[in-house]
């Protein structure tokens, strides 16, 4: 049964998360969804920080080159002998297959597993993760001695060359693995049963949809859900589970005997009733803080594993744009002001140059969200003293929109229990980022990264027709964000009218 059914380390991590995932990837491969240009990104940060942790290993060698796996599992056997760090090792053992990202020869006949990830801590995953690869290479006959986790220390600071030593932490797992070791053999039978099957086996939606990642099948398995399902409660998913498993799908046939919070009886009320909940005392004592003339105020920032300006450490969040909409009154016409770095030298400090002709020295500066604008502004102010009066002064004027949609001051079923702007936006407005290219920060963030020639190892830049022409929507979508703002503070004010 299933002898010609190779699991794989992804695979097997895929069917820890989910038995029905693990299916599709054996079985019906072309169903499930390819990452698009966003998480592919994210992949070659591991990429290329697993590059960077080979540095703590000079003299091994490396074996990720080789495409072809029979190729690359003959030479991890012809190399053993040399008793060197190998990179990319790889073995098999009947169905399961690994590779290893370093292994480092201890003694005279043993082996060190070292897994590399671009994470800032340890994960739970990480466990099973590493507890495969031990499996796969003490069956193939290969001696383990210990199991260590490398991930990034983010306190390094980089200073000229990054330093290896200073951008890892490495810890001592091999406790942890040998405890997860103990279940993967049967859990590899389970899977080889489940590949074996004609059809997907019957996964209930849950928790596991979304952790530890988000499953690519999630649109697939939760599209029999109406629009505004359970799943869309305020807060932790658990209520939302006990309400499924009772059969219950929609918010509005939620039982009056459950016990909900006051966020998600609004949620409710505004399911049965369809119409919005608008608290207007609440909202009037929100825009009676405004002081005009208003800035509205966003920025747009990139952070990557590997810091690419000296002072930066891992994951540090740099600004790169930011867009501003001034109106002198609630119904006058706003005057539009924004800037875009070009290239990949450190932006930051040519925009606080034009931060500072550009909001002023009085009124409100609006933002959406205001623990992401202050947290950026704060460091900023850290790493370059002379603008820390003009910042502590635009904090000290920041009014957060975010607010009166957080504590549900307002809320509309649209909405689905997100108070994000891009949620917020359509439902109180005729707006929306729906159709756009670059349509969230994260997405901004990466095709700036990929105009300046840093989306992937080769840092191959894109034409320069292609260069403006993203140029144009990184401008587009942060322009929407504070336009989008004007939009939403006059809808609000208007609610108060009614």
């Amino acid at each position: 049964m299933g002898r010609n059914i190779i699991i794989s380390k992804s695979k097997y991590l895929a069917g820890l998360q989910c038995l029905k995932y693990f299916w599709y990837l054996i079985n019906a491969r072309e169903e499930v969804p390819h990452p698009d240009f966003v998480n592919r990104f994210i992949f070659n940060q591991g990429t290329l920080v697993g590059q960077y942790a080979k540095n703590l290993y000079p003299g091994g060698i490396d074996l990720g080159k080789i495409a072809d796996i029979k190729e690359q599992l003959a030479k991890t056997l012809e190399l053993l002998s040399e008793r060197k760090p190998l990179f990319e090792a790889s073995v098999s053992f009947e169905n399961v297959y690994s590779r290893a990202d370093i292994l480092i020869p201890v003694n005279t006949d043993r082996w060190d597993i070292v897994e590399v990830k671009s994470s800032t801590q340890p994960k739970e995953e990480y466990l099973h993760d590493v507890a495969f690869q031990k499996y796969c290479f003490e069956k193939a006959g290969i001696k383990i001695r210990k199991c260590w986790l490398t991930y990034i220390n983010n306190q390094y600071i980089k200073k000229g060359d990054i330093d290896p030593t200073g951008l890892f932490k490495k810890v001592d797992i091999t406790v942890e693995v040998d405890e997860t070791l103990e279940e993967v053999g049967n859990r590899v039978m389970e899977m080889l049963e489940i590949a074996a099957a004609d059809n997907p086996p019957e996964i209930v939606i849950g928790k596991q949809c979304s952790n530890p990642y988000i499953c690519p099948l999630k649109d697939k398995c939760w599209g029999f859900l109406p629009d505004n399902n359970i799943f869309n409660l305020y807060g932790n998913k658990d209520k939302a589970i006990e309400l499924y498993s009772e059969g219950i799908l929609s918010i509005k046939d939620i039982p009056d005997r459950y016990d909900l919070n006051l966020k998600q009886q609004i949620q409710l009320e505004c399911a049965r009733t369809e119409k919005a909940k608008v608290d207007k005392d609440e909202i009037s004592k929100f825009i009676k803080k405004l002081e005009y003339p208003l800035y509205f105020f966003d920025f747009e920032t990139f952070s990557t594993a590997i810091p690419l300006y000296d002072g930066i450490k891992p994951y540090q969040r740099i600004p790169f744009q930011y867009s501003i909409h001034v109106l002198e009154s609630i119904d006058g016409k706003a005057e539009h002001r924004d800037f875009l770095a070009k290239g990949l030298e450190d932006p930051r400090e040519r925009l606080l140059s034009d931060l500072k002709q550009h909001l002023g020295d009085k009124g409100s500066v609006v933002v959406y969200y205001e623990l992401f604008e202050k947290s950026v502004l704060r460091e900023l102010a850290e790493a370059f003293p002379g603008y820390r009066k003009l910042i502590d002064s635009i904090i000290h004027r920041i009014i957060d929109l975010y607010k009166p949609f957080g504590n549900f001051h307002y809320y509309h079923s649209s909405q689905k229990g997100s108070a994000s702007v891009k949620s917020v936006l359509p439902a109180i407005t005729d707006l929306s980022y729906e159709g756009m290219e670059i349509g969230n920060g994260l997405a901004a963030s990466v095709y700036f990264l990929y105009i300046c020639g840093r989306y992937d190892v080769s840092k191959s830049c894109p034409a320069e027709a292609e260069v403006e022409r993203i140029r144009e929507l990184l401008i587009k979508y942060c322009r929407l964000d504070t336009g989008g703002m004007i939009h939403i503070l006059r809808a609000l004010i208007k609610e108060t009218e009614k």
